[in-house]
């Protein structure tokens, strides 16, 4: 059960917010293998000024930011991580946000940190 956050510019919110999480969700079931029902994801929206990033940092030229943040349960090796990385952003790509723009942050614990309605 992975929770998605995403922040990102608020018009790119506007604009594209549904394709965007059906995007994200479309990665994990390839990528990850979750089940279609295994859906959570929080978005927040920023003004102009909210997000900051280096448009430089790492070589990499950015012009706009959107950041996604997943929390999973630990079972994932670094080939299926990075095969979920991939996904995300060629399914982000046709909606005009640029690989380059993307920022997506992995992280994993333990099965016994959930509690997803029922023990």
């Amino acid at each position: 059960m992975p929770l998605i956050q995403v922040h990102l510019a608020r018009d790119t919110f506007d604009k594209h917010h549904a394709a965007i999480g059906d995007a994200i969700h479309d990665a994990q079931i390839a990528a990850l293998g979750i089940p279609a029902d295994d859906r959570f994801q929080i978005f927040t929206p920023h003004d102009a000024g909210e997000l900051k990033f280096d448009p430089a940092y790492n070589n990499v030229q950015r012009q706009n930011l959107l950041v996604v943040r997943v929390i999973a349960v630990h079972m994932y090796d670094v080939a299926t991580k990075r095969k979920f990385f991939q996904a995300v952003v060629d399914r982000l790509e046709p909606l005009g946000i640029r690989p380059e723009d993307v920022l997506i942050s992995l992280t994993e614990n333990g099965f016994e940190d959930w509690y997803a309605g029922k023990l």
